[in-house]
């Protein structure tokens, strides 16, 4: 099976895998993505969790007023995702740091696709700290909506694949 993955700006990823009980191991340059679409359920239980209840994620005539098209989605709510991609592939993994920059506003119902990719590993005392480089697109990837970087230790460098089901 031969796994290709455009990432914006061009760069192209081209891993081959031979079968599905061969291990795939992390390497530099590996990208790893996940698609979501957040709903005002997701609003409503950020909020209950972290107590933030800025009516811009709210109220549509407040977030018009502040110059925004629609009740906007918490911004670490959206980069919520990088854990979830890092830990879906890896685990028992522990993100130890992020840098965020948010560049433009999320609003309920927009498709948001994240991607991680490593840009460095380095094995300490049988673990592996891997520096990934963090981006959030919206419109089929035309719109960078947050970008930074993650360092996440991981337990090994093996990938846990996901089904085509899911």
């Amino acid at each position: 099976m031969l796994a290709k993955t455009v990432f914006p700006r061009g760069l192209l990823v081209l891993r081959s895998f031979s079968s599905v009980a061969s291990k795939t191991l992390l390497k530099m340059g590996d990208v790893l993505r996940e698609t979501r679409v957040f709903s005002s359920e997701d609003i409503k239980a950020y909020a209950e969790v972290s107590h933030d209840w800025n009516p811009l994620h709210f109220d549509p005539e407040s977030a018009r007023k502040a110059g925004f098209e629609n009740r906007l989605v918490h911004g670490m709510l959206v980069s919520s995702m990088f854990p979830r991609i890092i830990s879906a592939h890896f685990p028992g993994a522990v993100y130890v740091s992020q840098s965020l920059h948010f560049r433009s506003p999320v609003y309920i119902g927009d498709e948001i696709l994240g991607l991680v990719q490593a840009t460095a590993l380095r094995e300490t005392k049988n673990k592996y700290i891997v520096k990934f480089s963090t981006k959030c697109f919206k419109n089929h990837n035309e719109l960078v909506v947050i970008d930074g970087e993650a360092t996440a230790i991981l337990p090994n460098l093996d990938m846990l694949q996901k089904s085509p089901s899911e």
